[in-house]
């Protein structure tokens, strides 16, 4: 979902795509046969979870999430993973900031007011995922 929420055009971090562009081509995504999408951008996906089968929600502890965004930062700045963004320490720390509240506070809330509940899955990890696709096979 980031491809599709940010412009990749752009060499600055942060800067958003157009939303005209960006909901035409979740539009076509979601109108194939079978998709998967993920992100944490709940309220122009709104489409896509009523169209889905499931819903996963992947929720790794925040150490791990965090020392993860610590990690592709470093691999960003030393050049071991190519990308264009300049992005700086402060955008860093403005994503942690960011990912804790959206941890503790936004997807908490999301869920709850979640028309589709019958829909969610909860995992902690990809090893609890496919176990629960191995169940419903």
């Amino acid at each position: 979902m980031d491809d599709l929420f940010w412009d990749n055009e752009s060499a600055d971090y942060g800067v958003k795509a157009s939303e005209v562009e960006r909901d035409h081509r979740l539009r076509e995504i979601v109108s194939q046969d079978s998709w998967i999408i993920e992100g944490v951008y709940r309220s122009w996906v709104e489409p896509s979870l009523s169209a889905a089968d499931q819903i996963v929600v992947l929720m790794p502890p925040l150490s791990v999430q965090e020392s993860r965004i610590w990690k592709r930062y470093e691999e960003r700045i030393f050049g071991s993973v190519p990308g264009k963004k300049r992005e700086t320490l402060e955008d860093v720390q403005r994503l942690i900031t960011w990912n804790r509240e959206y941890n503790l506070k936004k997807l908490p809330h999301f869920i709850a007011q979640c028309n589709y509940k019958d829909k969610i899955i909860h995992v902690n990890d990809n090893l609890e995922l496919i176990e629960q696709f191995c169940k419903r096979e």
